[in-house]
């Protein structure tokens, strides 16, 4: 399988159009239809259902162009990466975090450990669901985290960076945003949004305002489809205070409960590089001279 095939596939699958799909990537229609030939012999099944009409994907067919649509995707993040590694540096550091707001002092770490490994390449890379998964592949070098998800991960070294609380988001208009506090009593008669991947310790907060029976929910999927929603009207939620970009769209409120987030940064065991060692120092570092920066 050539990555011109993989091209012409995933094109193909979005144009549903041989002669359409063969013009959008500059090459005849014969060589074009040639191409995918090859490439449906070479995996041993069909993936298009060719008619009169155009062409249309089989069920195999859909899910290998899916599956080959990341693929694409992962090769070039990897030729990019590669290109940037080539031209200056000599190693490299990836970091997953799930939302680039989780670690709010990333960028100043970036400035000042570059001041002192500028051969080595920081790279973050944002991953809102699978961040643990590749962090397990070796795939990243430096993981954010929940302590609580650390717990039954083996092989790894895991390095305190700061304890979070809980916040109540709401409009700035909102009457809720002139407090310094904001209790369970308070949120009685209003919309909490809730769900979104929620981590146990903001679970088990939203279940006892909710157990109030005073208080009507509405599930949200994730944390930007909340904020959205807050956005709009529909309610207010509750959030990790890593969560917070301080951008000021928001009134962040923080919330009368005993429940906290213990963020750490997760190793490798076996990766004992000093640069490795100097990243963790400084973000760390950052977190304990920020005493005032609301977490």
């Amino acid at each position: 399988m050539t990555s011109k095939q993989v091209d012409y596939c995933i094109e193909l699958a979005h144009t549903l159009n041989f002669s359409r799909a063969a013009e959008n990537l500059f090459v005849s229609q014969p060589t074009f239809s040639y191409q995918i030939r090859l490439l449906e012999e070479e995996v041993g099944f069909q993936i298009f259902e060719r008619s009169g009409r155009g062409a249309s994907l089989t069920p195999a067919g859909a899910d290998f162009v899916a599956a080959l649509a990341n693929l694409r995707e992962e090769l070039k993040r990897a030729v990019e990466r590669g290109q940037n590694f080539s031209a200056r540096y000599r190693d490299s550091i990836s970091v997953s975090l799930m939302v680039r707001q989780a670690v709010y002092f990333l960028p100043e770490a970036m400035r000042l450990f570059e001041k002192e490994y500028g051969q080595v390449l920081l790279t973050p890379m944002f991953q809102y669901e699978n961040g643990v998964e590749t962090f397990l592949r070796a795939s990243t070098d430096v993981l954010f985290a929940l302590r609580e998800q650390t717990k039954h991960i083996p092989g790894i070294t895991v390095h305190p960076l700061f304890d979070s609380r809980v916040y109540l988001i709401a409009q700035k208009d909102d009457p809720l945003a002139q407090r310094d506090l904001i209790c369970a009593e308070d949120l009685f008669g209003r919309t909490l949004m809730v769900g979104g991947g929620s981590p146990p310790a903001l679970r088990a907060v939203q279940h006892r305002v909710i157990a109030s029976g005073k208080v009507e929910y509405f599930n949200s999927p994730d944390h930007d489809t909340t904020l959205t929603n807050v956005a709009a009207g529909r309610g207010v939620c509750l959030a990790p205070g890593f969560l917070n970009d301080h951008s000021g769209q928001f009134a962040w409120i923080p919330f009368d409960c005993p429940e906290r987030f213990e963020c750490v940064l997760c190793t490798h065991k076996n990766d004992a590089r000093e640069s490795l060692k100097r990243f963790v120092e400084i973000l760390q570092e950052l977190y304990r001279e920020a005493v005032a920066f609301p977490l």
